[in-house]
């Protein structure tokens, strides 16, 4: 297959819609950028809305260096039934009566803040967790019974938004959460917990790392004004690897590229071992480190990664 580029190198936050998966949207934005080298960083689920990180040319490579690990989003949680899946896309599996106390908004506060802190939670069946060199979701929908390791997670906040009692009870909550923790898993054992059943009806990822909604495109924008938008709307990729940067010289990043190491003089502050991100002209070069007094490559972007503001 022909490959092409736009001949940017560049990180963009999009407004994944509900109903495109993650990959979905990579497609689309290859299409508008007129870039065949996108890639994305923090899977959304179809039925799920929110912030998608996407890595456009050599930022692609930049992917798996950030800092995206703690998460915020806006849940549904609708009591009465447990699904396969944990979400609304599953077939039920379980009914449960539920008690008229969970239409009190101060209890459901009080429930809801007795769930910061640190958990071991199970991760849902229907999930992306390789078992065996195969996705559990494969296995699910095979009929395998799938029991999957619990995992360590943090839960910062949680907090009741409303309560929508018109079709039995649901809950609308935002949480901030650190990487691995599963919305869906925390609706189904909350369900659990309070004697009754419970699964996710509506899920938007609003922050991922440092990167807030309100600072993502649309596809639709992105279609209507294709590359320009894009451009107009990069990142800074030195917010989101939160390492320490370095401005340098032309000749200093010449010589990085080249695999040749500089002067640990010109990153004062970097300790042995330590990471630094090479800028120079408003676009990030290498990621590197110091050792033994010198600065060295660890991996390099000939291209440049563009929108660095400092």
């Amino acid at each position: 297959m022909k490959r092409y580029s736009c001949g940017h190198s560049f990180l963009l936050g999009v407004n994944k819609p509900l109903g495109l998966s993650s990959h979905d949207v990579v497609s689309r934005v290859r299409r508008f950028v007129g870039e065949s080298k996108v890639g994305h960083a923090g899977t959304l689920d179809p039925a799920a809305s929110g912030v998608l990180v996407i890595g456009v040319g050599q930022a692609t490579r930049l992917l798996g260096h950030l800092t995206l690990d703690d998460k915020c989003y806006l849940a549904r949680i609708t009591f009465g039934s447990e699904t396969s899946t944990d979400d609304a896309e599953g077939e039920v599996v379980r009914t449960a009566p539920v008690e008229g106390k969970l239409a009190d908004a101060e209890y459901a506060r009080g429930v809801l803040e007795s769930l910061e802190g640190e958990h071991d939670q199970i991760p849902p069946a229907y999930s992306a967790i390789s078992v065996g060199g195969t996705r559990a979701y494969a296995l699910a929908r095979k009929g395998a019974d799938v029991e999957l390791e619990a995992r360590h997670i943090a839960i910062y906040d949680a907090t009741l938004v409303s309560i929508d009692d018109s079709d039995g009870i649901s809950w609308i909550c935002s949480f901030s959460v650190s990487k691995g923790t599963y919305i869906r898993s925390i609706a189904r054992d909350l369900g659990r917990s309070l004697g009754t059943a419970a699964h996710l009806s509506g899920l938007s990822r609003t922050a991922s790392g440092t990167l807030g909604l309100e600072r993502c495109i649309s596809l639709g924008e992105l279609e209507q004004g294709g590359l320009s938008a894009a451009l107009d709307r990069m990142l800074d990729p030195l917010e989101l690897l939160g390492i320490p940067s370095a401005s340098v010289s032309e000749g200093d990043i010449e010589d990085i590229l080249c695999g040749k190491s500089i002067s640990a003089g010109l990153c004062p502050g970097i300790p042995d071992g330590g990471e630094v991100c090479l800028i120079c002209g408003g676009r990030l070069w290498s990621l590197a480190y110091r050792e033994a007094g010198r600065i060295a490559a660890r991996a390099n972007f000939p291209d440049g990664i563009e929108g660095v503001l400092r």
